[in-house]
C-alpha cells in the first residue's frame, strides 16, 4: 500500500497548495497564476501516476493490477480535469459545463478500455438501477448530501442545473474505474473486499475528488470521497449476497450524490481568504465538511458491518427503498426549513454606452449654497439620461422575468441572467459592457457581531496628534461642526458612545442595501472603526464635531459593483427609507465628504473603468470622494481596485508612528500611469470604536483614509466657502502635507510620489491655510 499512501501524499498538498497560490495572489491583489494549475496537474501526474501505472503492470497479482490501473486512471483523469481550472471563477458555469463534458468523455475512453462483463447467477436478485444495492447506494449517497443542502445554497439555475450534470459525470467516471472488474480482483471473501478492495477505492477516489470542482471546492471533496470507497466496498459484498456484482451502479450513484453537495451548493469565489475573518462562507463549508466525513465514516462503518459480514443476508428492496426515500424526505424538509430554498446565483451589471454629460455645469456661489445647486444639477442630469436611456432595455428585462434594477450615477442596469443573457446583452447596440455583479449566497446563520477589547484611549489617539489635529481643536477652536461626512462601508454602530451623538438623523441618514435595517447598525465593525477615525469622540476621530450619515455596501467582506452603486447614489442624493433613488433623492441633503476604505477588485466583477463615473459625477457636484490606497503593497503599481486610482479621488496611504510609510500600504502608479497615492496618513496600530462600545486597534490604509476625510471636515468647518471647492482643498492639503520617511530599495517605486504623495496630511497646518483663503 506505499504506492497508494504516496498517491494520496501527492495528490492532496498539490490541490492545497493551487487554492492557497490562488488566494495569497488574490489578498495581495496580484493576478491570478494561469499557469499554476497546469503545473500542479503535470507534477501530480508525473509523482503519482508512475509509482501507479509501474503497479497496473505488476505480473503476479490481479489485485496489484487492479490496483494500479485504477489509480493509473484517476491519476490521468485529475491531470485532464485539473487544466479546466484555467478556466477564470468568475466565470464558473463554463467550467462546470467544461467539467461535466471532460468527466463524461474521460468514462466513456475508461468503459471501452476497460469493459467486463460481471457473471450472472440464476434467480439472483436484481443489483442495478432499482434493486436494493442501488438504493441503498442513493440513501448513502443522500447522507452525504445532507449537511450541504443545511450548510449551503444553491446558485443560479443555469449553474446549478450544470453543477448536477458535472456531479453525474463524475459519478459515471467513478463507476467507470471501480467497475465489476476492479472488484473482482479481491476474491470472495468478504472481509478482504471491504478492508483491502474499500482501501484501494478510496485511493482511486482521492484524485477523483481532487478534480472535482474549481478552486476551493475540490478541497471539502477530499474528505468526503476517500472514506465513501470503503461503502462501495460494502455494496459489492450485498451485491455477491444477492448473486450479481454491483458493478458501476453503485459508484456512479453514491459518488455522483455525494459531490453534488460540493459542488451545487457552494461557490468557488466564496471559498476564500477574504471571507475566513468571521463565520462566513469557508466557515461553514467547513462545518459542512466534517459532518459529511462524519457521515461517510459511520457510513463505512455502519454498512460495512451490516452488508459485509459472510452470513449476511441479501438486501430486501422494500427496507432499501424505505431508507432511501427517508434520506430524500430528509433532505428535502432540511433544504425548505432551516435551509436556504430557492436561487442565488450571481446577477449582471449592464453598463450602457451613453453616460450623463456634466459639462457646462454652472459655477455657483462659494460654499453649501452652490454646492447645493451643482448637486441638485448633477442628479438631475444623470436621472434624465438614465431615463432616456434604459426605459427599451428595462421594459424588456421586465417582460423576461429578470428583475431589472436601474442606476443613475453610472447609467447601467442589474438584472438576472447567466452567460446566454450576458452574450444577449453584450450584443445589444445601447450596451458598452456587461460586467457580472457577484453576489455572495446566503448563511446558515450570521456572522457574530465583531467586538473591540482595547480600552478607550485616555486623551487624544496618538494618530490624532501625529497629524496635529488635536492642536486644532485646543488652539484654533474648530472641531468640524456644520459638516456632514458619508461613510460607506460594513455599516456603524449608531449606539456607541463616541459616535451616537455625531449622527445627523432624519429619515434620509442611513441607508442598507443588504439587510433593510432601518437603523445604524455594523455587524463586522470595519465601517464603525473606520468612522470613528473621521469623526468619533473620546480622542478617536479628527473631526469629533461633524456630523456623519452611513450606508451598508459591503455587510460581509466581498461586494460587488451594484452594492458599490447603492451607497454612492445615496451619498449623492439620500432618499427616505423606501424611497426610489431616482425619484426621491435629495441632493440638497447630500453629505460634504466621503470616506471610502474599500476597493472593488475583479473577483467582486469590478473592471478598471466600472465605477469611474459615479466618482466623475460626485466630483461635479462638489463632493469630495476619499478612498484607501489598498493593502497589497509593497509591490509596486498595486494601486488597482477602483475607486482608488481614479484622478478625482483623493487616494490614501498609511504611515506608523514614525512616520515610515508601512509596508502594506499600496503603491502606485495607477494603471494609467498617475501618481498614486495623492497623501498618507496614520494607518498602523491605531485606535478606534467598535460595535458593542469597545474600542480595537487595526491596521491599513482602511484606518488612513477617514482620518484625512476629518481633515477635510476640519478645513470646511473653519472655512465653509470652502465647501465643495474641490481643486482649492486639494491644493492646500497637497501644499501643507509634511514629509515622510521614504521606503529605500525596490519598495520605493521609482519616487516618493508613487508611495506617499505629497506626504503625510497635516491637519493644523491645512486648516490654518483654509482659514487663510478665506480672506486671500
Amino acid at each position: 500500500m506505499a504506492t497508494g499512501v504516496w498517491i494520496v501524499q501527492v495528490t492532496v498538498p498539490g490541490q492545497l497548495t493551487g487554492w492557497l497560490v490562488d488566494q495569497v495572489a488574490l489578498v495581495v491583489g496580484a493576478d491570478r497564476p494561469v499557469a499554476g494549475w497546469p503545473v500542479v496537474a503535470v507534477v501530480t501526474v508525473l509523482l503519482a501516476g508512475a509509482p501507479a501505472l509501474a503497479l497496473a503492470l505488476a505480473p503476479r497479482s490481479p489485485a496489484l493490477r487492479a490496483s494500479g490501473r485504477a489509480w493509473t486512471a484517476a491519476v490521468v483523469a485529475l491531470g485532464v480535469t485539473t487544466l479546466l481550472r484555467t478556466v477564470p471563477p468568475v466565470h464558473h458555469e463554463a467550467y462546470l459545463a467544461a467539467l461535466a463534458v471532460t468527466a463524461a468523455v474521460l468514462a466513456l475512453v475508461a468503459v471501452r478500455l476497460g469493459r467486463v462483463r460481471p457473471p450472472v447467477v440464476a434467480g439472483a436478485v436484481a443489483a442495478g438501477r432499482f434493486g436494493p444495492v442501488s438504493l441503498l447506494a442513493i440513501a448513502a449517497g443522500l447522507a452525504v448530501l445532507l449537511p450541504w443542502v443545511w450548510v449551503g445554497a444553491l446558485g443560479g439555475a443555469l449553474e446549478t442545473l450544470l453543477a448536477g450534470l458535472a456531479a453525474a459525470a463524475l459519478g459515471a467516471l467513478a463507476g467507470a474505474l471501480l467497475g465489476a472488474g476492479f472488484w473482482a480482483a479481491f476474491g470472495p471473501d468478504p472481509a478482504r473486499l471491504v478492508l483491502v478492495g474499500g482501501l484501494v477505492a478510496g485511493v482511486a477516489l482521492t484524485p477523483l475528488a481532487a478534480g472535482a470542482g474549481q478552486s476551493g471546492v475540490q478541497l471539502p471533496a477530499l474528505f468526503l470521497l476517500p472514506p465513501l470507497g470503503f461503502v462501495l466496498a460494502a455494496l459489492e459484498a450485498a451485491a455477491r449476497h444477492a448473486g450479481r456484482p454491483a458493478g458501476p451502479a453503485s459508484a456512479r450513484l453514491l459518488v455522483g450524490l455525494a459531490l453534488l453537495g460540493p459542488l451545487a451548493f457552494t461557490d468557488p469565489e466564496e471559498i476564500s481568504l477574504l471571507l475566513s475573518a468571521t463565520r462566513d462562507v469557508p466557515f461553514w463549508v467547513a462545518v459542512g465538511t466534517g459532518v459529511a466525513f462524519a457521515v461517510a465514516v459511520l457510513l463505512a462503518v455502519g454498512y460495512g458491518v451490516l452488508l459485509a459480514r459472510s452470513r449476511a443476508r441479501a438486501p430486501r428492496r422494500g427496507p432499501a427503498a424505505l431508507f432511501a426515500v427517508a434520506l430524500l424526505a430528509a433532505v428535502a424538509v432540511v433544504y425548505v426549513v432551516p435551509g436556504r430554498p430557492g436561487l442565488h446565483g450571481e446577477r449582471l451589471l449592464v453598463v450602457l454606452r451613453e453616460q450623463a454629460d456634466l459639462t457646462g455645469l454652472p459655477a455657483g456661489t462659494p460654499g453649501r449654497a452652490g454646492r447645493d445647486a451643482r448637486a441638485t444639477e448633477v442628479y438631475r442630469r444623470l436621472v434624465a439620461t438614465a431615463g432616456r436611456t434604459q426605459g427599451d432595455l428595462r421594459r424588456t428585462l421586465t417582460g423576461m422575468r429578470l428583475n431589472p434594477t436601474p442606476y443613475y450615477l453610472v447609467n447601467a442596469i442589474e438584472t438576472d441572467g447567466g452567460p446566454a443573457v450576458r452574450a444577449w446583452l453584450s450584443r445589444r447596440p445601447e450596451v458598452a459592457r456587461v460586467l457580472v455583479s457577484q453576489r455572495v449566497r446566503p448563511l446558515p446563520a450570521p456572522a457574530p457581531q465583531a467586538r473591540g477589547d482595547a480600552p478607550a484611549p485616555a486623551g487624544p489617539a496618538w494618530n490624532v496628534s501625529l497629524i496635529g489635529a488635536d492642536r486644532v481643536w485646543s488652539e484654533l477652536g474648530v472641531t468640524g461642526s456644520g459638516v456632514v461626512v458619508g461613510s460607506s462601508d460594513s455599516g456603524v454602530d449608531g449606539r456607541h458612545p463616541a459616535l451616537t451623538g455625531g449622527f445627523r438623523g432624519g429619515e434620509d441618514s442611513w441607508y442598507d442595501p443588504w439587510e433593510g435595517r432601518r437603523a445604524p447598525a455594523d455587524r463586522g465593525g470595519h465601517g464603525t472603526h473606520t468612522l470613528g477615525s473621521a469623526v468619533g469622540r473620546d480622542g478617536i476621530g479628527v473631526a469629533p464635531g461633524a456630523s456623519w450619515v452611513g450606508c451598508v455596501n459591503l455587510d460581509r467582506n466581498m461586494g460587488n459593483p451594484a452594492r458599490y452603486l447603492d451607497c454612492l447614489q445615496f451619498m449623492l442624493a439620500p432618499f427616505p427609507e423606501g424611497g426610489n433613488p431616482l425619484t426621491d433623492g435629495r441632493p440638497s441633503r447630500a453629505p460634504d465628504v466621503l470616506t471610502n476604505s474599500w476597493g472593488c477588485p475583479p473577483v467582486e466583477g469590478c473592471d478598471p473603468g466600472a465605477l469611474r463615473p459615479a466618482t466623475a459625477a460626485l466630483t461635479a457636484a462638489g463632493i469630495l470622494v476619499v478612498a484607501a490606497a489598498g493593502n497589497t503593497g509593497p509591490s509596486c503599481g498595486s494601486i488597482a481596485d477602483p475607486p482608488a486610482p481614479y484622478p478625482d479621488v483623493l487616494t490614501v496611504g498609511a504611515v506608523d508612528r514614525q512616520r515610515r510609510v508601512t509596508r502594506f500600504s499600496s503603491r502606485g502608479p495607477a494603471p494609467d500611469g498617475r501618481a498614486k497615492p495623492d497623501l498618507v496618513a496614520p494607518g498602523a496600530a491605531v485606535r478606534s470604536a467598535m460595535p458593542g462600545g469597545g474600542y480595537a486597534t487595526l491596521d491599513g490604509t482602511s484606518m488612513a483614509t477617514p482620518q484625512v476625510a476629518g481633515v477635510v471636515a476640519l478645513m470646511w468647518s473653519a472655512n465653509p466657502a470652502l465647501v465643495g471647492e474641490l481643486e482649492r482643498t486639494r491644493s492646500i492639503l497637497r501644499e501643507t502635507a509634511q514629509p515622510v520617511t521614504p521606503p529605500g530599495g525596490a519598495d520605493a517605486c521609482g519616487g516618493p510620489q508613487d508611495v506617499s504623495g505629497a506626504g503625510l496630511v497635516d491637519a493644523y497646518a491645512a486648516v490654518r491655510a483654509a482659514r487663510a483663503a478665506a480672506t486671500g
